[in-house]
């Protein structure tokens, strides 16, 4: 994965959780997600999205960012990667 040109890699992910624009429940956006974005809408969608995000990414380091319908981060969540190559 190329970032900033460098080509290499990927040591840490980063995930939003936006609300969607037609007001039914929030998408999960990120690079490292095989089709860019992840629609949740069930009661529990913001939850649901950061666990997707913790577990997708439980060999990598991950920062998860919540956003409000401004624009405003009102939660980040860091995961430690639990799988380590020596």
């Amino acid at each position: 994965m190329a970032r900033n040109g460098i080509i290499g890699v990927v040591s840490e992910y980063f995930y939003e959780v936006r609300p969607r624009t037609d007001k039914r429940g929030v998408d999960l956006i990120s690079e490292a997600l095989p089709f860019g974005r992840l629609w949740y809408a069930e009661p529990d969608a913001i939850s649901n999205a950061i666990g997707y995000a913790r577990f997708f990414s439980r060999s990598h380091d991950a920062v998860i960012r919540v956003y409000d319908e401004a624009g405003n981060v009102i939660e980040t969540h860091q995961h430690a990667g639990e799988f380590k190559e020596p």
